[in-house]
């Protein structure tokens, strides 16, 4: 790579189960202004914007235009928009700043899920052909996946309970997260995950600065420098894959350099304890990772949100120091379909 990018500021919502008297737009502008304030930037600095969302869950075609009204799209800016996960639209925007036609990228996400069936919409995402008329959901497919772990003898009920213990306990001190602190496992919503292996359902925003070279150093204390970033997808039929394990997350992370030195965080977007099984299996993460120190997507799962927020709580550990070499993991798509893998690291100390 020819130029140094980095994540200088990183803002994003506390997640909500529901935010009805908000729009996406009065619910994105708080976060915008949060992340220009920690940057130190205004609009007019930012040379691309960048954002990641989906018209499934609104309900409406083109509805990420409403979006820009909390952006400012007048004066004229350079846009584009990433029908995904904010991740991506990430991916883009650090291309885009490669090239050298931006020293400076915002990049934001959103998504409202509680107006409608999540579990419902996500079948959208499915073979429109073989599989989406049987209208498997995406906790019944999670299952499916969970089982095929417990029959490898990858794990069992009693590790997945401590997964969600975990990453519960954890969010305990994250003011954003929707869920923290002890919570039962529950009764089961398909066999073999409970209520505590699965992702709440709930509302949230966030946005990243990104900045090259020196314009970085300048407006941030310690970068959180993209060493490498590479994403990869599964075969689409569910029937043609391993379950338990993610190709394509190992793919992606040895092309993004992760497996060169040990990392000393992961942030990864495991919706489901069993997926963090796979994840941490293809990503060779052993005990000595610290692994979703903000909770994870089992505190809060802002659909089209929570991979770019991945991203950022990653980065947000080396501004503060708490990291010297992260790694954040984004999906989409049923059973870990398509991933994307980052490498962050802060200069030495």
């Amino acid at each position: 790579m020819t130029r140094e990018i980095a994540v200088v500021a990183f803002g994003q919502t506390d997640h909500r189960r529901t935010s009805d008297e908000l729009s996406e737009v009065e619910m994105l502008i708080p976060v915008l202004h949060d992340v220009l304030d920690r940057s130190g930037l205004k609009t007019g600095d930012i040379g691309f914007t960048c954002s990641g969302s989906t018209d499934y869950l609104a309900g409406r075609a083109f509805s990420f235009t409403m979006a820009l009204d909390g952006v400012g799209a007048w004066p004229p800016i350079s846009e584009s928009h990433v029908e995904m996960d904010g991740a991506w639209a990430l991916y883009e925007a650090w291309t885009k700043l490669l090239t050298g036609d931006a020293d400076t990228a915002l990049v934001y996400a959103f998504g409202k899920s509680s107006p409608g069936s999540v579990r419902d919409v996500l079948t959208r995402q499915l073979d429109p052909y073989y599989v989406a008329p049987l209208w498997p959901d995406s906790v019944a497919l999670a299952a499916l996946q969970a089982q095929a772990l417990i029959d490898a003898g990858h794990a069992d009920e009693p590790a997945l309970a401590g997964v969600a213990a975990r990453s519960r306990a954890s969010a305990a001190t994250n003011s954003h997260a929707q869920l923290s602190g002890s919570v039962p496992q529950g009764d089961y919503v398909v066999r073999p995950l409970r209520t505590g292996d699965c992702p709440p359902v709930g509302d949230g925003a966030a946005a990243v600065v990104l900045a090259a070279g020196d314009r970085a150093r300048r407006l941030c204390a310690r970068p959180a420098w993209i060493r490498g970033i590479d994403h990869r997808i599964e075969a689409h039929a569910l029937g043609v894959r391993d379950l338990t394990d993610s190709p394509s997350t190992r793919l992606a992370a040895e092309k993004a350099g992760v497996f060169e030195r040990p990392v000393d965080t992961a942030e990864l977007y495991a919706p489901f304890t069993s997926q963090e099984v796979v994840l941490r299996r293809a990503l060779r993460l052993d005990d000595r990772v610290t692994v979703n120190p903000s909770g994870g997507a089992l505190a809060a799962n802002p659909i089209m949100a929570a991979g770019l927020i991945r991203i950022g709580e990653a980065a947000a550990r080396i501004h503060r120091g708490e990291s010297d070499r992260a790694l954040a993991h984004a999906t989409s798509g049923p059973c870990l379909q398509q991933n994307l893998v980052a490498l962050l690291e802060g200069d030495p100390r």
